[in-house]
């Protein structure tokens, strides 16, 4: 399958756009032409259906599309104007004033590009009034930077990257250079387009795993024989579910009384979260069925690997009281979904051997101590005791005091004080140091 790019810009900047891709058969370009910057927006929300990859002529369609929040940036790219585009320019509009032009006013490009042209060539006599502004800037303003400099007399002539902002400027009589990408740039850019597309058709096709688990109203409920009742409600709770198997086009396999493990792609659950929360299921199992589910989610290179990932996040989801999502990544990093939408993250495998070291002899894992340190930066609390460290794992207060106490022992929290409760032994506040 050819990857779909939407070439967008100017007129003259798409032919080019389009010439210097003919080598990469494995792209389909497909031409937008605007007038002006803004019409970006227009483009991307008629088209974005047809579109795989969006290739911008500039940094102002670019960020522009960003701004609005109709692409992110993995959906588009654009070449950077460099030092070369800037020299090219600089020599077609000698040429063409018959004379050197020593004051220019110049927009987009980064200082440090100039600054590389003016070392490489010795043309540090070159008077630039620069306007390297980062994201998107409006065409208006910047033409008034360079009109305001021109009726002042502080230049002789104008440099600009942006198709309107050269064409108002020609209007106005101003003299006027337009800069645009070489044809190595552009070359080099659709290269980078292409291997975005491969990764991103890859990581779509990634198998995912996601496990359901009903949590019946007591816990020895799953090992006898089920009332009526229930037994219909479990119906109710399997169309559920089955419709969720449908919408993200996966299979569905009952591994126990309860416990279903679905299989999709993350293609397929990425197209699901751009419609609703995977937290939805959970309240519309709990609407219908009047039970109450967990769900853990695995993604892996493998099949083993998803699966594996979704035992831990079914682990964790079991550690949580009531209804809740957990998802582990191929990289073995645990998010965790609450139906306020809050997001916990938090690494199983810890980095450095200076940590692994730490933990070697320690009566706790490092994992856990990276959950502590995650849940303190979600809680923005860096000093508990016991009863809050309790809280935050849903552990025993006893429990809590031994993990405080291994992690000041390790010489990852520190005592800073006590906290009176009354009649019993006041609680040690602890300072966590990771």
């Amino acid at each position: 399958m050819k990857v779909r790019v939407g070439v967008v810009g100017p007129e003259d900047s798409v032919h080019k756009m389009l010439e210097a891709g003919k080598d990469f058969q494995e792209l389909e370009l497909i031409p937008f032409i605007y007038e002006r910057t803004e019409e970006t927006e227009a483009i991307i929300r008629q088209n974005r259906d047809q579109i795989h990859q969006w290739f911008f002529s500039g940094q102002a369609p670019y960020y522009y599309a960003l701004s609005k929040g109709i692409i992110t940036e993995e959906e588009g790219s654009f070449t950077p104007l460099n030092g070369s585009s800037l020299l090219g320019t600089l020599l077609k509009a000698f040429m063409k004033e018959g004379k050197i032009l020593n004051r220019l006013s110049l927009d987009t490009i980064q200082d440090e590009e100039i600054d590389k042209v003016k070392d490489s060539f010795s043309i540090h006599d070159l008077t630039i009034y620069t306007n390297p502004y980062q994201g998107y800037m409006p065409s208006a303003d910047i033409i008034d930077f360079h009109k305001h400099l021109f009726e002042t007399r502080q230049v002789d002539a104008a440099i600009t990257c942006i198709n309107s902002v050269y064409v108002a400027l020609s209007e106005m009589e101003i003299p006027v250079f337009r800069v645009v990408p070489s044809e190595l740039a552009v070359h080099r850019a659709y290269s980078f387009i292409k291997e975005r597309a491969q990764s991103s058709a890859f990581r779509k096709a990634q198998l995912v795993m996601i496990g359901v688990e009903v949590i019946f109203p007591s816990p020895s409920a799953a090992d006898y024989p089920i009332s009526f009742k229930l037994k219909h409600q479990v119906l109710e709770f399997k169309r559920v579910l089955l419709d969720f198997v449908e919408e993200i086009n996966g299979s569905i396999v009952e591994i126990g009384e309860g416990l279903y493990y679905i299989y999709s792609t993350r293609g397929e659950m990425d197209l699901f979260a751009k419609k609703r929360s995977i937290f939805s299921i959970i309240e519309e199992c709990n609407v219908n069925s009047q039970l109450s589910i967990r769900i853990g989610i695995g993604y892996g290179l493998t099949v083993l690997e998803a699966e594996e990932h979704v035992r831990i996040s079914l682990e964790h989801a079991r550690a949580e009281k009531g209804p809740v999502v957990v998802i582990t990544n191929e990289g073995k990093e645990v998010r965790k979904l609450t139906d306020s939408e809050e997001q916990v993250v938090f690494p199983l495998r810890s980095k450095g051997a200076e940590w692994e070291q730490l933990f070697k002899d320690a009566e706790i894992s490092s994992s856990l101590a990276a959950k502590i340190q995650s849940l303190s930066h979600h809680y923005e609390q860096t000093e508990l005791t016991s009863h809050e460290l309790a809280r935050w794992l849903k552990s025993t207060e006893r429990n809590a005091r031994r993990i405080l106490g291994e992690l000041e022992r390790i010489g990852l929290a520190r005592i800073t004080g006590e906290e009176s409760i009354g009649r019993g032994r006041p609680r040690k506040i602890y300072e966590l140091q990771f």
